[in-house]
């Protein structure tokens, strides 16, 4: 075989194995590694702790429908390490998320996870938008499970006239959460009007009014 040949080939292999290493979080190197969430310091996810219990690796959090009184009738409630240390190092995670009727969880990415649902209940009319600028939807409703590509965005509106809910599950144990639109009109420090005005096409009174809107309640 040619050695050109054989050179292309090895660089092939080492992509796509290097590509499968970053799909998810790393592999863990011993059987538990329960974050230490005061400790310091920082790495890429969280330093082990000495003593470890059943608790680390146990919660309740995602038993009880999570409040939806506010602007976009939903909530997330996120069984992540942050709230399960024991998650630490094992690449998974689980949210819960309530929907009043009406209720959006409003478009938003997941940059280090790809997210499936299964619906508990109720119905909600869900999708994601390709590279392509493709949307992809469909309406689901309990027992039916959907699937968001990570890292693309994606939305979930309840249309119903009940309350419906979710569980989640995301490939890491702390998938992070981008919303779209309090990214780009509540951010510390703002993004400047004049290019928002400019991506959007809209003026800046409008631009100030949704930002007065998306602005954290003080």
């Amino acid at each position: 075989m040619a050695p050109k040949l054989v050179f292309l080939m090895l660089m092939v292999f080492l992509t796509i194995s290097f590509n499968q290493v970053l799909a998810s979080d790393p592999d863990m190197l011993q059987d538990v590694c329960v974050a230490d969430l005061t400790g310091k310091p920082k790495v890429n996810g969280f330093i082990c702790k000495e003593n470890i219990t059943a608790n680390d690796f146990f919660t309740t959090i995602l038993g009880t429908p999570g409040a939806t009184n506010n602007t976009f009738g939903s909530v997330v409630t996120g069984a992540n390490v942050e709230k399960v240390p024991g998650l630490n190092t094992l690449g998974v995670s689980l949210s819960r998320i309530d929907y009043a009727p009406g209720g959006l969880n409003p478009p938003h990415t997941h940059p280090r996870a790809t997210e499936m649902v299964f619906v508990l209940e109720g119905e909600l009319d869900v999708g994601f938008i390709t590279t392509a600028n493709v949307l992809v939807s469909k309406s689901i409703k309990k027992g039916e499970v959907f699937v968001f590509p990570r890292g693309l965005v994606h939305f979930q509106k309840n249309n119903g006239k009940v309350a419906a809910a979710v569980i989640s599950a995301f490939n890491s144990q702390l998938p992070g959460t981008q919303g779209i639109s309090v990214t780009l009109f509540a951010s510390n420090p703002p993004v400047p009007d004049n290019v928002l005005t400019m991506a959007f096409q809209i003026g800046t009174k409008e631009v100030e009014k949704i930002k007065s809107r998306l602005a954290p309640k003080k």
